[in-house]
């Protein structure tokens, strides 16, 4: 059974602290007041000793080689896989609370895949092994419009096309286009970057992120299918996507068209969206009645919804356009009202 958490002597970490999510929780911690004695920054030996603002003062990055978890309580992970798989489990064996935002652990059925505002039911399920998975930044934004839609009208099938912001590939992504940018604009020779799978990304659009798989569909791809599948419960749901890098810095969109059991028009769609947790919905068919990247992908919180249709040959189908900041819902938000929530289970 997980010990009681005190709030007044909470002690947190957040690992991978020096890079681009990383300090994105700790902004997201400090914006959100989340209550918490200590935070230790944490990163790779190279980072040790940067200097990061929280709240009033200035925290410094300690090594994750020889930091200590059975010194902190709750524990946030924003590092790659690899690293994930190797230092997760000391975290957990030593009794630390641990929100994991790799893929490492998100598939395994015993480590529950969260959406506090889906199936934070499901955070009980994790309390023995102390180990929670957040899921993929497109994932979450989609699952909740999706989960909203499924219990009005019973969700058959999605076909899904995303566009990701190059910030989705992290401190180089932005780098990566930002530099590439400069060069076309000054007529200079670019060199691709393997960080775009060797693809030219400035004034392009690449449909590959992350490795392709036997079936042809891409490691990005999979997750859409296998992640929204467990966090909404619908182990045979039809999910074909296509998932695509474009020069955008921040904000995931998402052209979606999903059927449905029963019948379901545009007008019950979006009042049913209206009221949902988390999602504001912009929907004018006017010129930018509708939410973008750049007006809406950027430093706010809520999941975005417009172009909501009718589609063309069945009344049992929906068309969409999806959008959410990929850092902050997508990633370290959703991390932070995880805790929270794990926090009022546990106090």
């Amino acid at each position: 059974m997980q010990k009681a958490l005190d709030a007044a002597r909470l002690r947190v970490a957040v690992v991978g602290a020096s890079g681009l999510v990383g300090q994105t929780i700790v902004e997201v911690l400090s914006d959100r007041a989340f209550p918490l004695h200590t935070l230790e920054l944490v990163a790779s030996p190279e980072s040790e000793g940067a200097a990061l603002p929280f709240r009033d003062r200035t925290l410094r990055i300690r090594s994750l080689d020889t930091f200590d978890f059975a010194n902190v309580d709750l524990a946030f992970f924003a590092i790659d896989t690899a690293l994930s798989e190797r230092y997760v489990p000391k975290a957990t064996d030593a009794g630390c609370l641990v929100i994991d935002n790799s893929r490492a652990f998100r598939m395994d059925p015993a480590v529950p895949l969260v959406v506090p505002e889906i199936n934070a039911q499901t955070l009980t399920q994790g309390l023995a092994r102390g180990l929670f998975a957040n899921p993929n930044c497109s994932t979450i934004a989609l699952a909740i419009v999706l989960k909203c839609l499924d219990d009005l009208a019973g969700l058959k099938r999605v076909e899904i096309a995303t566009y990701q912001s190059v910030s989705g590939a992290g401190r180089a992504g932005l780098e990566g286009l930002s530099r590439e940018a400069a060069r076309r604009l000054n007529g200079l020779d670019i060199e691709p970057d393997p960080v775009f799978s060797g693809v030219p990304i400035a004034f392009n659009v690449i449909p590959q992120i992350d490795d392709f798989e036997p079936s042809g569909y891409t490691r990005e791809e999979m997750k859409l299918v296998c992640e929204l599948r467990k966090i909404l419960d619908r182990p045979t749901l039809e999910v074909n996507p296509t998932a695509v890098r474009v020069p955008v810095f921040y904000g995931h969109a998402a052209a979606v068209h999903a059927r449905f059991r029963d019948g379901l028009t545009p007008e019950r769609a979006r009042k049913a969206l209206e009221a949902a947790e988390g999602v504001r919905v912009i929907d004018q068919p006017t010129p930018g009645g509708y939410p973008t990247p750049v007006t809406h992908g950027a430093l706010l919180d809520e999941v975005f919804v417009g172009r909501i249709r009718q589609a063309l040959d069945t009344p049992q189908g929906i068309n969409l356009w999806v959008v959410s900041d990929n850092v902050r819902k997508g990633a370290a938000l959703n991390a932070v009202q995880i805790a929270e929530r794990l926090v009022k289970t546990l106090i």
